[in-house]
């Protein structure tokens, strides 16, 4: 089922769902989160620069500039680990990213076809990878993940600004 540390996954479970449907979960957008953006990604070197590009985009649009650093982080992170989970399976699956946004607080969630659970790897354990949750855990407020009904998994990660003053002027 899994390569030496038990990350990767060797063959998914269920199909892998469709990339220009992610994210898998289907219904509609949360009210608590009403922007919403997503971007499929071919599990080749370059996505992980593009999920970057793309989140400081609509961090900035978005009007979420705190959070623009960190965000950026969080998903070369996750884009990373989904990259090497899809890549580890028979044939290599797209990814998927979607972020989630309010006045303060942006989601980001990471599907890749892989149904095997992220593990965080302490540095002094010596295993090679899982490092990077290490840094998803300190700079988030909240991260985990789940597994959507059509296969795979989805990790997700919040980051949290200080909420916009009310007498500010700026739209929330």
């Amino acid at each position: 089922m899994s390569s030496g540390s038990g990350r990767y996954c060797l063959a998914p479970r269920h199909p892998p769902a469709n990339p220009a449907a992610y994210p898998p979960t289907g219904g509609t957008t949360p009210p608590e989160w009403p922007r919403q953006s997503r971007l499929p990604l071919g599990a080749l070197p370059g996505a992980v620069p593009c999920a970057r590009l793309h989140t400081k985009h609509i961090a900035k649009e978005w009007r979420l500039d705190p959070l623009t650093d960190p965000a950026e982080l969080l998903v070369s992170e996750l884009v990373t680990n989904a990259l090497h989970a899809s890549r580890a399976l028979p044939e290599p699956q797209p990814i998927g990213l979607r972020l989630l946004g309010s006045s303060h607080r942006l989601l980001i969630e990471v599907w890749d076809a892989c149904p095997v659970p992220p593990e965080p790897h302490p540095p002094e354990t010596g295993e090679e990878g899982g490092r990077g949750l290490l840094l998803v855990a300190s700079f988030s407020q909240q991260w985990g993940y789940y597994h959507p009904t059509t296969g795979g998994k989805v990790v997700w990660a919040i980051l949290t600004a200080a909420p916009p003053h009310p007498s500010s002027g700026n739209p929330t």
